[in-house]
């Protein structure tokens, strides 16, 4: 039997602030799907969310949780069923029209026309909001400049890599001067050092009191947020900062390795008082003294466990924990 012990650094808590202002407020919001069969799928089930000015606001969670419905209510590009939503003040319901002139959209699929230059790009949507002349350049300067991409402007986009693309992408969302920015998985399909310079830039608008939301399925990504709601089959199963969600399950996750997770499970309730949950041939406990119980689990498994290790909790321990499912 293996045993090994995994404890990456912790980062540090962020400074407690008094809260900002809130900018988007969901409540109570629920949306349904009609199949082709005629049957009602639930795809939101009572969603209550609130961002704030300057945070960084992610939703986290596996395909079919939620997360992209939701972000379409937001973009209003959906209509509201159930609930409110209210983004700077405005009722999404009643004038859409004036909520868009809140929000800035960056989307997962490319939006830049490939045969215009980054200066052309922009030009274009700042038409589509009537900001042109002097504006315009006193507006797209000031961003370009923020981005690093002032030596971009006349590059045509054909010839950016993905990261600077995504970077244009910010700049056109940005242009308007919205409250909320809404991010729909901003890092997909760019590499390491794209996405460093991705997180800077976003981190730049936040520090600049824009409200940012962002829904992702990547676990690194939603633990560089200021907050995160963690979705799971329409509904939202937790919220909070990274740190104190992974605070919340104790100092170590203690994961067991087996091929008889039923009678493994049966062992440490009963001889040890351990509550376990199964994921596959995976058991895994929370514990404030992991280190401490290992020596005991590994004596009275023997050979049914055939690797025990130690973690630090991470989102992914979160999701198990709250949902028993992995997060896929």
């Amino acid at each position: 039997m293996n045993q090994s012990t995994i404890l990456p650094t912790e980062k540090p808590a962020p400074s407690s602030e008094a809260k900002p202002t809130a900018i988007c407020v969901a409540t109570g919001v629920r949306h349904a799907y009609d199949t082709k069969s005629g049957e009602t799928t639930w795809a939101l089930q009572g969603i209550d969310l609130t961002t704030h000015a300057g945070e960084i606001f992610a939703l986290l969670g596996p395909n079919g949780s939620g997360k992209t419905t939701l972000f379409r209510l937001l973009c209003t590009l959906l209509p509201i069923q159930h609930g409110t939503i209210r983004i700077g003040g405005i009722d999404s319901r009643t004038n859409p029209l004036a909520v868009r002139r809140q929000i800035g959209i960056v989307f997962q699929s490319p939006s830049l026309d490939n045969k215009l230059t980054v200066d052309e790009n922009i030009a274009c949507q700042g038409a589509l909001y009537g900001i042109t002349g002097r504006e315009l350049n006193v507006r797209r300067d000031a961003l370009l400049e923020q981005l690093n991409l002032t030596d971009r402007r006349r590059d045509y986009c054909e010839t950016l890599s993905g990261g600077l693309k995504r970077r244009v992408e910010l700049v056109k969302g940005m242009l308007h001067q919205p409250r909320l920015l809404l991010l729909d998985e901003p890092s997909t399909g760019l590499d390491p050092g794209a996405r460093l310079d991705l997180w800077k830039a976003i981190r730049t608008m936040s520090d600049q009191g824009t409200s940012v939301l962002m829904t992702t399925h990547l676990l690194e990504e939603a633990d560089k947020a200021d907050r995160v709601a963690i979705m799971h089959a329409g509904q939202k199963i937790v919220e909070g900062a990274p740190y104190q969600l992974r605070r919340d399950l104790g100092d170590g996750v203690i994961t067991i390795e087996t091929s008889e997770p039923k009678a493994v499970a049966s062992l440490l309730s009963k001889n040890l008082n351990l509550e376990s949950q199964s994921i596959g041939n995976q058991l895994r406990l929370q514990s404030d003294t992991p280190a401490q119980l290992v020596p005991l689990i590994s004596e009275q498994l023997g050979e049914l466990a055939e690797s025990i290790s130690i973690g630090r909790p991470s989102l992914e321990d979160v999701f198990i924990a709250k949902t028993g499912h992995q997060f896929q």
